[in-house]
């Protein structure tokens, strides 16, 4: 439960740790935590009963909602509409991004994007953005849903435009380490404090090692966006496992991944070595059906499975990340803290969020509330930099 200063601000919240069940009370001044104490009051009211977390952060949303950021006619109202939505998910930071497409359709919406960061009401929400592509591999199955005319090798130069028409938000960017320049190109991206992501590839052992050696730090989706069938030694699977240097974002939705391939994913990189991510799509939200999405036919099921119609490979999620703190603490057996952890200090500690990602005196007031009853986190308050943006 939270209580306000002057109609604004939030003052103080009050809530369970999520990792002792300690109650305990949350000062707030200008947005940011001042002071974490214990809360002894004997009398409970339902709200003071709530768990209390850091606000999820989920580092790769294509869209929801109808909208995606890759297609054209893109605004910040469309924006705004998704940062919303996901408020209503817990969600506090996240970044959007773009899948492989034309130079012109991304500089004009890196630029419609870069004026969502300062807006008032959504922009402490976006901190920067994702592309996944155009660097990526063209083989079929690797390449996903990407379409593969926009395909390309690494461009420094091209790459630098994209970066000026962000205004300097790009924080991460996908690509495959096998094309031609992508080891120089992941170099400068180090060099330049970006994050450089494996995604989409079909790269061998040696060139997986050169380019975490180059400063490759994430596995973009691990176990997706590779081929139905490949080789069961060789493969991209098991280095990107194995090199403890890899941080793996995984999409738990229980169709990206089965099962055992999240339990086994948690046991070989550990709760430290693991992102949660949704990497939902427009489609997330709507209505069963099949859709058009940039001249490729769509399928989405009553179960929430999206479907490229023609190369019968995923086309992105359907199930937002509090889903996915849900399915992980099931599959595996953690405790939620250890999945929240996933989709809060984790991302947090990658992008270089210091202000956020913990609760902590001196960080951004970015915290959620919630229960969690028989597995099912139900999101009751979401605050961004002290401010309620969403009460159920």
């Amino acid at each position: 439960m939270s209580f306000r200063d002057d109609g604004k601000n939030i003052a103080q919240v009050r809530g369970k740790l999520v990792h002792n069940g300690q109650r305990v009370s949350i000062s707030i001044s200008e947005g940011i935590i001042t002071d974490i104490t214990p809360d002894h009051a004997r009398e409970k009211s339902r709200g003071e009963n709530l768990f209390v977390a850091p606000g999820l952060i989920d580092n790769q949303v294509n869209g929801y909602m109808g909208i995606d950021f890759t297609e054209p006619d893109l605004s910040v109202e469309e924006i705004k509409k998704v940062t919303r939505a996901l408020w209503k998910k817990g969600v506090t930071t996240y970044l959007p991004t773009l899948i492989s497409n034309s130079p012109d359709r991304w500089t004009q919406n890196l630029k419609i994007l870069a004026g969502a960061t300062g807006d008032d009401e959504i922009g402490g929400s976006i901190p920067g953005f994702h592309l996944e592509g155009p660097y990526i591999s063209p083989q079929d199955g690797f390449r996903g849903t990407h379409d593969k005319k926009w395909i390309r090798e690494p461009d420094w130069t091209e790459f630098e435009a994209f970066m000026e028409a962000s205004g300097g938000h790009i924080l991460q960017i996908t690509l495959a380490p096998e094309l031609n320049r992508a080891l120089e190109f992941i170099r400068k991206l180090r060099e330049k404090d970006i994050v450089a992501a494996l995604g989409h590839h079909n790269a061998s052992s040696e060139i997986i090692e050169q380019a975490v050696n180059e400063g490759a730090s994430v596995a973009t989706h691990l176990g997706n966006g590779c081929a139905n069938f490949i080789h069961r030694h060789h493969n991209p699977l098991w280095p990107q496992l194995a090199e403890d240097r890899l941080t793996a974002s995984i999409i738990v939705d229980g169709r990206h991944l089965t099962n055992d391939e999240v339990r086994t994913f948690y046991k070989a990189k550990g709760a430290s070595n693991l992102i949660l991510t949704s990497d939902i799509t427009k489609f997330a939200g709507m209505q069963p059906g099949e859709y058009v999405w940039d001249g490729r036919k769509i399928q989405l099921t009553e179960d929430g499975y999206i479907r490229d119609v023609e190369q019968d490979v995923l086309a992105g999620s359907a199930l937002t990340l509090d889903k996915g703190l849900e399915n992980m603490t099931a599959f595996t057996g953690c405790p939620l803290a250890t999945s929240l952890r996933m989709a809060t200090q984790n991302p947090a500690k990658i992008y270089g969020f210091e202000d956020r990602g913990v609760i902590e005196e001196g960080k951004r007031a970015d915290l959620i509330l919630f229960d969690f009853d028989e597995g099912n986190l139900s999101i009751k308050e979401t605050i961004v930099n002290g401010n309620v943006v969403f009460r159920k």
